[in-house]
């Protein structure tokens, strides 16, 4: 995010070196799998929507969260809070999130909950030119991107800010999904927004972003070249700050300086 917004050009190589030397870095523990590794990763937008229920205690009522993910970029393309989630609002749900995209016709990624196993919601599939899939029993892993989530939501949203009614939580998530698809940078999809990845912006993003560590580097070498020589730098009015004191600094231990 600081590259993006031309606070500091640093490569992730050396931002890893100073996080680890400051022992920033959360140990992670290996597990051995003992099933498949899922389903093949999809090539392109609405390829794969992954969709799941959770449920949200509110004030001490339940509710129902619904929400579809596309497998690809990670966006969310369409959520709701209900109070009650059966399969005909599992459907009113897919359709409203295919009114969004028009044409598409994604592979439905779900658990075995009762509303992706009846035959209604089998014709709803069949109607709409969807496909569904459905993941093995009792291993949520195999529907993990939106089981992740779910759990940053909650962790993230709904617990902080507890709200106090449906509306309170609905608004609540509403901005949470707004900056999750649009500010927050995904580690899994190259630190980029899930929109800017649905948007098909990701490449040029990285372009950018290795243009600015090449020009960081070259204006590093340059600085470096000139206190070696001992000579004066004159900078532009748009130089930056960081190789103005990299500068000062190397001519200060210069010898004879």
């Amino acid at each position: 995010m600081m590259l993006d917004a031309d606070i500091v050009a640093v490569s992730p190589a050396t931002v890893y070196r100073v996080l680890s030397k400051a022992d920033l870095l959360g140990r992670k523990t290996s597990k051995t799998k003992t099933k498949g590794m899922g389903f093949n990763q999809p090539a392109a937008p609405h390829r794969h929507w992954h969709v799941d229920v959770s449920h949200l205690n509110i004030c001490g009522t339940f509710y129902y969260m619904t929400s579809v993910i596309d497998g690809y970029s990670r966006a969310v393309v369409h959520w709701e809070i209900r109070e009650q989630m059966k399969e005909l609002d599992i459907e009113t749900i897919l359709q409203r999130a295919k009114e969004m995209h028009p044409g598409v016709k994604p592979q439905i990624i779900t658990d075995n909950g009762p509303q992706f196993i009846s035959n209604d919601f089998k014709q709803f599939i069949r109607i709409s030119g969807m496909t569904h899939v459905r993941t093995s029993p009792y291993y949520p892993q195999s529907n993990g991107k939106i089981e992740r989530y779910h759990r940053t939501i909650k962790s993230e949203c709904i617990r902080p800010k507890t709200p106090l009614s449906l509306g309170d939580a609905q608004r609540t998530v509403s901005d949470f999904v707004r900056t999750y698809n649009h500010e927050r940078l995904h580690s899994a999809i190259g630190y980029v927004t899930p929109a800017d990845m649905l948007a098909g912006r990701a490449a040029s993003i990285h372009a950018a972003r290795d243009q600015k560590l090449a020009d960081a580097r070259t204006r590093r070498g340059n600085a470096r070249r000139a206190a070696r020589e001992g000579q004066s730098a004159t900078y532009t009015g748009d130089a930056r700050p960081e190789d103005k004191a990299l500068l000062r600094s190397n001519l200060s231990a210069a010898p004879g300086a």
